[in-house]
């Protein structure tokens, strides 16, 4: 081997191992660019209100126009995108019935006022209707159908007994029943979500929900909910036939404030059939509310709730609808402290 070549063996013998020790090196990843704290996304949804709008004789007016309406979050005025007058969209309806202790006496008043309401306002091929029962849990025995003969002999077949779970049920329709009902078989993917709630408003289900967490859950959901009281407190005066309620109960409060605070009515009957003209009051108005949509000027998601007031500039009218919704919840996920050496 001559000289030249032993000295060009040495020369990369002694290079290899820099190059190979080049090649190795971990590759550095750019510098991350630092992330404006003030670019934030935020996705803006509609906030939609369903309105029922009554004169002082409390007869529905639905010859309105948008100009008509004023609406407000908070006392701020907004900007109504949207709005028409929906007089047939197609109904999903909760039927919820107390079968406790607590109405054993009345629970026959429930059977006929639930299956009378049926008839009287879901139709079929349009509308449907899921029926629950709550008393120490609640529970669901048939699901979204417009079977009214089925839903009726479940009915039929039930009995009372234990505690008197209310928010737990009227929050488990919500949540998981009326949140993504069925859509309907038309174009249109719009649908009314009611809950119909048939008891005396006392609850007595310690490890449950609140009221203001199942209030929450309905508002969440878009639902509005119609009581109806089997409470008896009544006082028949001496040679009238006709009884007078004297004084509301706790539990008919109750029941009054899940109606108020999502825009619908609570109705005190005494006789089943007193109950006819409180069913047609109900499918009336499902059929003369106006809908109108807002974007509101308040884009945080804070899961704040935001207070809701409509008004009309016509004297002599009020405006029944939901008292207000909750915006969205901000991410739940942590942010990594900025001394974090992940970051």
């Amino acid at each position: 081997m001559n000289k030249r070549i032993v000295s060009v063996l040495v020369v990369a013998a002694f290079l290899l191992p820099v190059e190979l020790a080049r090649t190795q090196q971990p590759q550095q990843p750019p510098p991350p660019v630092p992330e404006s704290p003030s670019r934030q996304v935020v996705t803006v949804e509609l906030v939609n209100l369903l309105a029922t709008v009554l004169d002082r004789r409390q007869r529905f007016v639905t010859d309105l126009q948008k100009g008509n309406f004023r609406v407000y979050e908070d006392n701020q005025l907004q900007a109504v995108s949207f709005f028409s007058r929906e007089t047939d969209l197609p109904l999903r309806v909760g039927l919820l019935l107390d079968t406790s202790n607590s109405i054993r006496d009345r629970l026959q008043f429930e059977k006929d006022a639930a299956i009378d309401f049926l008839h009287a306002t879901v139709r079929r091929h349009v509308d449907m209707a899921f029926l629950m029962t709550f008393d120490t849990e609640a529970t669901v025995l048939h699901e979204y159908t417009d079977d009214l003969n089925t839903l009726q002999e479940v009915i039929l077949r039930q009995r009372a007994g234990g505690n008197t779970a209310l928010y737990r049920g009227i929050r488990h329709a919500c949540d998981q029943l009326l949140t993504n009902p069925p859509p309907p078989k038309t174009e249109s993917r719009e649908v009314r979500r009611v809950l119909v709630v048939i008891s005396d408003g006392v609850d007595s289900d310690p490890g449950g929900p609140s009221r203001g967490q199942a209030i929450e859950s309905c508002q969440r959901a878009g639902a509005v909910i119609y009581t109806i009281s089997t409470s008896t407190d009544w006082l028949s005066f001496s040679g009238d036939k006709t009884p007078t309620k004297y004084h509301k109960t706790e539990g008919d409060q109750v029941l009054e404030q899940f109606s108020d605070e999502t825009g619908g009515r609570a109705f005190f009957p005494y006789r089943v059939d007193d109950l006819a003209q409180s069913f047609q009051d109900i499918g009336d108005e499902l059929r003369s509310q106006y809908s109108l949509a807002y974007t509101p000027t308040n884009r945080r998601a804070d899961g704040a709730f935001r207070r809701i007031k409509v008004e009309v500039d016509r004297k002599g009218l009020s405006v029944r609808t939901r008292k207000g919704y909750y915006a969205p919840r901000p991410d739940a996920r942590p942010a990594r402290p900025a001394s974090d050496p992940s970051n």
